[in-house]
């Protein structure tokens, strides 16, 4: 006898290799003789020889879904054999013999491993769509290509190089502290932060007339921040470096960073951090204000005895980073603040929580947000880096929401350009070049998080990221509210202004002798001048 179904389906059965599909095809193509019945003579029930080898039995083939029978009637397997037989039914029924294989239907041609198609998920055991999705997976996840090597790494090869002797592969080592491609990008922030504080509207009538300080002629100004700024970065970076070179051997990115390689001792990368920080906040105090100078110190703090150890404690770290981020354009905007403010409004809480220091904060802003699609982006080509040198960063502890916060802190960029538009720092065209560059970032940071960092997603969001915070920056410096008027006019034509408009700048002895007269006589006073005109003129003066 047959055995039953559930014996048919248990695995290790003995009878799953010698039943297969042909028996149910030959019961009808060849019915039995009258006095055998259909579960008697095993020879001719199925028409196979004893030495014959049949196709192993698969539990699909007793299954009803049709996507596993191969069938796409709603009959299933049977119906499938019977409308095949119909047409191939021989003429006579003595044509062939009854073992004639020639005769039966080619089993392989409804074999469930040809009928299904790769990646059918109807009617799949969950734990095997959980396999196959790991297997294609694994199969379409093509390797993420190396990022080029940092200045940091090519200094330290160019250092490595040269004899021991010479004072370039000293040079070229030290330099390599200071991460100079890192250290040029912060010095941007700040020079385009300072750059864009807005222009006193005084020095826009006549640029002839120079009462204040103004940002195209401080040269000197300039100058300090930009150097006291690049040293303080110098130091920052170079303390990073010298309190994790043991983990920075462990990741392919870091590995050849100078201390790691023994290009500097610790001892000469303190004495440098200490020299540096001690310059450049110098410098900043010397040739700005000390509100900026202050900023420059916390920064080195927090990065340098904040940010550093807590990348080996919390996810958190990515954060404490984007705040040391956004310091330096805050520091750009106070440092022009602080270069055009009249006496009593220059200190730090006027410079920093006045009116006037919203554009900073906002400029602020656009690099707090914009260092997580960069960074998480960069993270996750190197997350297997990360995770054997020990740093709790989002792109292992938590992939998905790495890419949830790059997507979030993407679009965040759309209002805080927004915003410096509003506030009057920048003009219309500004709005043009940031959505355009903004929406540019949103769509390579919705594909990182749509493939979760896979098919070249998390390396088009790092470059992206690269050039979208220049073309902001550069774009701000461009489109600046009021640097035009001065262009415009000088093509167009100056417009003649009305007499009571024009300001007349005199000595200050004259101009009391003025007031003087018009307070003991005010019946007689110039016939070139009327007395509100001089009013007016006075007003002026005292506010500038």
């Amino acid at each position: 006898m047959l055995p039953l179904r559930s014996a048919l389906l248990r695995h290790g059965s003995p009878r799953e290799t010698n039943i297969c599909s042909r028996c149910l095809v030959k019961s009808r193509t060849h019915p039995p003789q009258a006095s055998r019945g259909f579960l008697t003579s095993t020879h001719r029930r199925t028409g196979i020889l004893a030495n014959q080898t049949t196709t192993p039995l698969h539990k699909t083939y007793f299954s009803p879904n049709r996507f596993y029978d191969g069938s796409n009637t709603k009959g299933g397997l049977l119906s499938s054999f019977a409308s095949t037989n119909a047409d191939s039914q021989p003429t006579s029924s003595n044509s062939q013999h009854p073992n004639d294989r020639s005769a039966i239907p080619s089993a392989s041609s409804h074999t469930p491993s040809e009928s299904i198609t790769p990646g059918t998920t109807e009617n799949e055991l969950p734990h095997r769509r959980r396999r196959r999705l790991k297997e294609e997976a694994s199969n379409n996840d093509q390797p993420e290509q190396s990022i080029p090597l940092d200045a940091s790494a090519q200094l330290s090869n160019f250092s490595s190089a040269l004899p021991n002797t010479s004072i370039r592969r000293k040079l070229a080592a030290f330099l390599a502290l200071t991460k100079p491609r890192l250290s040029f990008l912060i010095l941007l922030t700040t020079t385009s932060a300072y750059g864009m504080y807005p222009i006193s509207s005084l020095l826009t009538l006549d640029p002839a007339i120079d009462p204040l300080p103004t940002l195209s002629t401080s040269t000197l100004t300039f100058i300090y921040l930009t150097t006291g700024t690049f040293l303080s970065c110098c130091s920052a970076n170079t303390l990073n470096m010298m309190f994790e070179p043991k983990y920075d051997a462990l990741m392919t990115r870091t590995r050849n960073r100078p201390l790691v390689r023994g290009l500097v001792s610790r001892r000469a990368a303190l004495l440098f951090a200490i020299g540096t920080a001690a310059t450049g906040l110098g410098l900043l105090y010397i040739g700005t204000n000390p509100t900026t100078t202050a900023l420059s110190a916390a920064n080195i703090a927090l990065y340098a005895f904040v940010y550093t150890p807590l990348k080996r404690i919390h996810v958190v770290n990515t954060w404490v980073g984007a705040i040391v981020g956004g310091i330096p354009p805050l520091m750009g905007w106070i440092a022009a603040a602080g270069q055009t403010a009249t006496t009593g409004h220059d200190t730090w809480r006027d410079m920093l929580f006045s009116e006037d220091s919203i554009g900073g904060w906002l400029l602020g802003g656009i690099l707090f947000a914009w260092q997580f699609p960069h960074f998480n982006a960069l993270s996750h080509l190197i997350r297997d880096d990360y995770k054997a040198a020990g740093y709790r960063m989002l792109c292992w502890v938590n992939p998905a929401q790495n890419a949830r916060v790059a997507l979030r802190y993407s679009v965040l960029m759309f209002p805080i350009s927004i915003g410096l538009w509003w506030v009057g720092v920048v003009g219309q065209g500004f709005l043009v070049g940031s959505t355009l560059a903004n929406g540019w970032l949103v769509r390579e940071a919705y594909r990182f998080w749509q493939h979760q960092g896979a098919q070249g997603t998390a390396r088009g969001l790092f470059w992206a990221s690269i050039w979208q915070l220049p073309i902001l920056l550069v774009g701000g410096l461009v489109t600046k509210k009021g640097l035009w008027d001065g262009v415009w006019r000088n093509i167009f034509g100056q417009p003649e202004e009305d007499e009571d408009d024009i300001l007349y700048y005199e000595d200050d002895d004259e101009l009391l002798a003025d007031e003087d007269s018009q307070s003991q006589d005010p019946i007689s006073q110039p016939s070139g001048r009327a007395g509100p005109s001089s009013t007016k003129k006075t007003s002026v003066l005292s506010t500038a």
